[in-house]
């Protein structure tokens, strides 16, 4: 049977919605119910889109197109989910990622695996219902889908992608800048402070060393007293002479 379900990229604001390797799908819901039983199983069928055309539905299981086959074959099926999991009733998640498995490849398994994609595409998917004895139901293809491409790692600019690399790298020089300016402000203070220290101790140790070294006054010595005047004590001075007769007795 051929359902009018068309798959298709959520149109909604998505975390990783379409990356270099991977894609989220809309999880169908209600659209098998009427063509499956509890034995079925849902496949995912991802092909490129110049290949969409010419797959052809594998008649078992054992049949199914792997991932490693995916460059020769150009599609392969993925994502093997009872068809229980797609019923009205299920509590599954809103969406289905596409080549999430990062494990996938170069193990030799013949088991399908959900493996990252290998180029931007563009590819188309369908949801195919497998039951003991093949195919059952499907849906339409998908319109084109085309991942995003990877950045060479040479081009892969280092500084943090939150904020712009110009913002990141105009802070970077400003913040160099404010050092530097402070360093010589500072450093311009603290010369000034120095000199200034400096000169005030040279001028008190110069006039010290002139004063006590260069201008040294020698103690006074004691004169010997003018005539009338024996009754001063030594080293007074005499500052008026007086008559002999009011010098007290010695």
């Amino acid at each position: 049977a051929l359902l009018p379900y068309v798959p298709r990229v959520p149109p909604t604001a998505l975390p990783g919605k379409l990356t270099a390797t991977t894609f989220a799908l809309e999880r169908p819901c209600c659209v098998f119910d009427r063509h499956t039983n509890a034995s079925d199983a849902v496949w995912l069928v991802v092909a490129f889109a110049s290949a969409s055309a010419t797959f052809r539905n594998p008649p078992s299981r054992a049949d199914v197109p792997l991932y490693e086959q995916l460059p020769t074959a150009h599609s392969y099926m993925t994502l093997e989910t009872a068809a229980a999991t797609y019923t009205c009733s299920a509590p599954s998640p809103a969406v289905l990622r596409v080549g999430g498995d990062t494990a996938c490849g170069g193990q030799g398994s013949r088991d399908p695996c959900n493996g990252p994609l290998p180029s931007p595409g563009p590819y188309r998917v369908k949801f195919l219902v497998m039951g003991c004895h093949g195919p059952k139901a499907e849906t339409r293809w998908s319109d084109p889908i085309l991942l995003r491409r990877a950045a060479s790692p040479s081009t892969i600019d280092p500084a943090p992608a939150r904020r712009g690399s110009d913002v990141v790298v105009i802070a970077s020089i400003l913040a160099s800048l404010g050092a530097v300016l402070a360093a010589v402000v500072l450093g311009a203070v603290g010369v000034e402070v120095w000199r200034s220290l400096c000169h005030r101790d040279l001028g008190t140790g110069a006039f010290a060393h002139r004063s006590y070294r260069t201008h040294h006054i020698p103690p006074a010595l004691p004169q010997p007293l003018p005539p009338g005047c024996g009754c001063s004590p030594p080293g007074l001075g005499c500052f008026a002479p007086r008559p002999p007769g009011l010098c007290p007795a010695q």
